[in-house]
């Protein structure tokens, strides 16, 4: 029999309960204040959002009913879900997880017993038979997994951020990307594989862009050995240096694998962000089918069965499957092979121009006959080997700690890369007589066998094949990443967003590999205009996109700043600008009529793809960590909504 406090208790505990029943889910615990002015937001498309990597997101919880109404911040949401675990222990250890929060919704009861918790329109979970069973959940995508309490995971969801996308931009000035900032997080990406710290990123940007000296000999061949040396001067301060401080600025403020795709997406749109994941993309794998045929082009004086026919073709295969399981084993590997191989790649050059000082006649360095220039090869090779420093912008999610480590590892990057150029060019021009028919794609290991011997132009052949398998290699992790990046921003179908058991992007590896032995035929001049003038394309959005953030969102936080306010950015990137037009006005008819037609395949693959979507032909996702990017087709006088940048 109970006594007289219990029956109290009883009927306190029904009528709570009751009314917990009563409540809808869908009613707020707490009225919007006067002050705050209601927003329309648009309705969520029917994309759903993949789960995020392993996290630990920001959640709002209710009072403990027994704190006396007090919701206690002082130790933080993480600690308070671990506080209510801890005073629900009594509830027999229940098998609990925590849904998603909605705007609409309850706030989530973490400090309350099992026996509230199960009373909770947002929590549920298997515990003392004998109580009132807890009403039914919403259904949910995921299913939920028994954790115990150390184990819980709280989850973000795809609502919580697009309410944060409809904040005014003074007030997500300090928005974080989810993980950047966190320290337990910034050394892990995919599946929980270490992200690439300074030195790897270091040496990928310079085998995303050069990868060492070879293929610099066409620009004394085109010119002469001064045109060729103030070209490379030149070039890095009116090319390298703007694209690699707007990537810089714009990788910082996009930590996101994606990068440029982002940047334009995030400025004019969804479509002409396809445009440019698309040029790029093309753009890369057509530089990347360049690599296993110059390889072979320094073995075959080597093996001269490999200069043709069908003995070529199969180590062409070879070589770009044994590369390509490279990039499936992870990016870490493939940044420390980087270093190997761009260390070993650098040091027959550094001995040949120490051999080469005594030889140095300065009088060299001034031959020069502007009557015989061929203006196209010159601009060129000298674009060619000077370009792509926005494509490490497309690793930016696995670096490690990247608004510190990318604008550094950039700037080291630079002077390595210019160095690499003008080093070898300066000693070797002025210690032997310049024939300008000689100098050609391999001279300089001819160079290095005048000088120093068998065994330093044995060095630098070796050095010039595995250099291309460096370049290959990096190539390669750009664009897969290109493709997850914009899988996981809902542009391409949820299958590219997919991730190997090294959390490497499988499908994009395998694109990306499909496409190089497809363009693999091309001779190395058209590879080198056709990828160019597709390259040129791309870096068009990129300056109109980053001049356009910068008039619309020039508060927003950009963890590095070019120091240069916007007339000064307008003036930067005119000089290259420049460069762009001339460099696609000369190249031929066949590269420029190709491709113009690859372009026109974006602009009707991107339709198609939405159709395709709509039509749920195809499932597309965005995945859940990432901070929601305004749609420009909606004016910002409909809801005066503003992209959520960094």
């Amino acid at each position: 029999m109970l006594s007289e406090k219990q029956n109290v208790n009883t009927r306190d505990s029904s009528l709570s309960l009751s009314q917990s029943r009563s409540v809808p889910p869908s009613l707020p615990h707490r009225r919007r204040p006067h002050s705050q002015p209601r927003r329309r937001t648009r309705p969520l498309p029917h994309r759903r959002r993949t789960p995020p990597s392993p996290s630990l997101p920001h959640f709002s919880f209710s009072p403990h009913p027994r704190s006396g109404g007090r919701r206690s911040s002082r130790s933080g949401p993480i600690r308070g879900a671990a506080k209510g675990f801890e005073q629900g222990r009594a509830g027999r250890g229940a098998s609990v997880c925590c849904r998603p929060l909605v705007p609409s919704s309850p706030l989530c009861a973490a400090g309350r017993g099992a026996r509230q918790a199960k009373t909770d329109a947002v929590w549920w979970g298997a515990g003392d038979s004998s109580s009132t069973p807890a009403p039914p959940a919403p259904p949910v995508a995921d299913s939920c997994a028994s954790y115990t309490p150390a184990q819980v995971i709280l989850r973000s969801t795809a609502v919580t951020r697009a309410n944060s996308a409809f904040l005014h931009m003074e007030d997500r000035v300090d928005f974080k990307y989810d993980g950047v900032n966190n320290e337990s997080k910034e050394r892990k990406g995919g599946h929980g594989i270490p992200k690439v710290s300074m030195v790897p990123l270091v040496f990928l940007i310079f085998y995303e862009v050069s990868g060492g000296p070879f293929g610099i000999e066409d620009s004394v061949k085109a010119a002469g050995p001064l045109l060729a040396i103030v070209g490379f001067l030149l070039f890095a301060l009116i090319w390298s240096i703007p694209e690699a401080l707007i990537t810089a600025e714009m990788g910082t403020m996009f930590p996101e694998n994606g990068g440029y795709v982002v940047w334009v997406s995030s400025a004019l749109g969804s479509f002409w962000g396809f445009q440019q994941g698309w040029a790029k993309w093309l753009s890369g794998v057509i530089d990347n089918a360049l690599y296993p045929v110059l390889f072979l082009d320094y073995v075959k004086s080597s093996i001269p069965a490999l200069g043709g026919g069908l003995p070529r073709t199969f180590a062409v295969l070879i070589l770009t499957v044994a590369l390509t399981y490279m990039n499936y084993r992870g990016l870490t590997i493939v940044g420390w092979v980087a270093v190997f191989l761009g260390v070993f790649s650098l040091l027959p050059f550094f001995v040949m121009g120490l051999i080469a000082i005594p030889h140095i006649e300065p009088s060299r360095w001034f031959e020069m006959d502007l009557d015989n220039v061929n203006w196209g090869l010159y601009l060129n090779t000298l674009f060619w080997n000077l370009n792509y420093w926005d494509s490490i912008s497309t690793l930016a999610g696995e670096v490690e700690n990247p608004k510190r480590t990318l604008p550094r590892a950039l700037s080291y990057a630079l002077v390595l890369v210019v160095g690499g150029y003008l080093y070898p060019l300066i000693t070797c021009t002025a210690a032997l007589p310049v024939v300008r028919e000689s100098w050609t794609d391999g001279y300089f290991s001819d160079i290095a066998k005048i000088l120093g011997g068998f065994w330093l132009h044995s060095w630098i052949q070796a050095a010039a094949a595995l250099s291309n398998m460096g370049n290959f290699v990096t190539e390669m992790s750009s664009d897969s990443y290109q493709l997850l990046g914009m899988a996981e921003r809902g542009m391409l179908p949820e299958f590219f967003g997919k991730r190997s058991r090294y959390g490497t992007p499988l499908i994009g590896i395998l694109f990306s590999a499909f496409g190089v032995v497809l363009l693999s035929w091309m001779s190395f001049q058209e590879i080198i205009a056709a990828e160019n003038y597709l390259y040129c394309f791309g870096m068009i959005l990129e300056f109109i996109a980053f001049i356009k953030l910068r008039m619309t969102h020039p508060s927003t936080s950009r963890p590095f700043r070019i120091p240069l306010g916007t007339v000064g950015s307008v003036l930067m990137i005119i000089p290259p600008s420049i460069l762009i037009v001339v460099v696609m006005v000369l190249a031929s008819f066949k590269v420029m009529a190709v491709s113009i037609l690859a372009v026109l395949v974006g602009f009707a693959l991107q339709p198609a793809l939405v159709y395709m979507e709509k039509k749920r032909w195809l499932r597309f996702s965005v995945r859940e960590d990432l901070p929601d990017l305004l749609d420009p087709s909606a004016g910002a006088a409909e809801d005066e909504t503003t992209p959520l940048v960094v």
